[in-house]
């Protein structure tokens, strides 16, 4: 299998995150009328509303609860534009803690999820996460889908194949047996006893082979550090209605791995921890602590920086007094001859003088005459 690692940041160990289709009418409307059912019934603490206009498309809602007793979690949900295939959305979800796969799914935070079914369509292949999908009888087709399903980051993908046909209790879905955190994010595919070659076939080029008559998680893109397909191969399920325990340790551990943060899923998280409106009382309070002191601590550095440059301006201009004040300054003292200069003056004073050269415009002097001797 290719090992395809990239310097993203990883999934925090606080946030539980989450992508879906709505492919009904309405979605903002589904969401509404939940939101104002599950503050009524005391299961959120509060929710609000930012409206979409032309700068921001898309609708947000956010929405507070507390789990196991007192850890708030703030999620925050995004309603793209519609479009002829539905509205996409994307929900992030931080508590204060490490997130626990037996808390509630942030899902049931906005979704009527047994009144409304058309809200956790699987963008990617347009699956619902939570139950059973046969895989296509075509075989290009099989592969198509699960090239797809191997390379998604969002959602868990797992292959189940049937080693024989089962009858009504062997098509209890996966998601029964998982813990409340992970129903809706993982996507249950089913190969028939006859697929078996047909699904390694199309997984080999990620390295993963389904064993006959069990099962096998599929790796996303880009796969997590610590994955290797044996280890998250299961040998044998047995679809009896017994629950499958070595394929949810498989879900749970591979849900454990730390993953990179998928495409789109940074921003949001940036959005919810810096741009969150739905604040309580004692956040508000907090919100405004930190204000003051940023502005006072602003203000001190103004004050101090405004300080030293009244103070650098006063020695500059008395510097400039005392330089206009001064008396003109004396020439720079003669500096010394060296010895070599020395010596060259004293060669220049032993050396023979020569005779000027005469001219030709000067008179040449007379001869000299002397008496004769007697």
């Amino acid at each position: 299998m290719p090992n395809s690692r990239t310097a993203r940041p990883e999934i925090p160990s606080t946030v539980w995150l989450a992508r879906g289709r709505h492919t009904g009418n309405r979605p903002d409307e589904a969401l509404r009328r939940s939101l104002r059912r599950l503050k009524d019934a005391g299961d959120i603490d509060d929710f609000l509303e930012l409206p979409a206009d032309d700068t921001a498309p898309d609708l947000v809602f956010e929405s507070r609860t507390r789990v196991a007793g007192e850890v708030t979690v703030r999620a925050r949900l995004t309603l793209a534009p519609g479009t002829d295939r539905g509205r996409d959305w994307t929900l992030l979800a931080e508590a204060e803690q490490p997130w626990q796969h037996a808390w509630p799914s942030p899902a049931g935070m906005f979704w009527e999820q047994e009144a409304d079914a058309d809200w956790h369509h699987d963008p990617a292949t347009g699956l619902l996460p939570g139950e059973i999908h046969f895989l296509p009888e075509d075989d290009k087709a099989v592969r198509r889908l699960l090239r797809d399903c191997a390379r998604d980051p969002w959602h868990i993908h797992v292959v189940v194949h049937e080693a024989m046909t089962t009858d009504e209790r062997g098509r209890v879905p996966l998601a029964r047996w998982l813990p409340p955190g992970l129903r809706h994010r993982v996507v249950e595919h089913r190969a028939l006893p006859q697929q078996s070659r047909v699904a390694n076939w199309a997984l080999r080029e990620f390295g993963v082979e389904v064993p006959r008559g069990g099962a096998a998680v599929l790796p996303g893109a880009p796969a997590p550090d610590g994955y290797e397909a044996d280890a998250f191969a299961v040998r044998a399920v047995f679809l009896d209605g017994t629950r499958p325990s070595g394929l949810v340790d498989a879900v749970t551990r591979f849900d454990a791995l730390p993953r990179a943060l998928p495409d789109g899923a940074r921003e949001a998280l940036t959005a919810l921890r810096e741009d969150w409106h739905l604040l309580s009382l004692e956040e508000e309070l907090a919100r405004e602590r930190a204000l003051v002191t940023m502005y006072a601590e602003a203000l001190e550095a103004m004050t101090k920086s405004r300080d030293l440059y009244r103070e650098a301006a006063e020695r500059a201009h008395e510097a400039l007094a005392a330089y206009q004040d001064a008396p003109t300054a004396p020439p720079p003292p003669r500096t010394p001859p060296t010895p070599l200069q020395h010596l060259t003056r004293t060669l220049d004073r032993l050396r023979p003088r020569r005779a000027p050269s005469r001219t030709s415009e000067e008179p040449a002097p007379e001869p000299r005459t002397t008496a004769p001797e007697r």
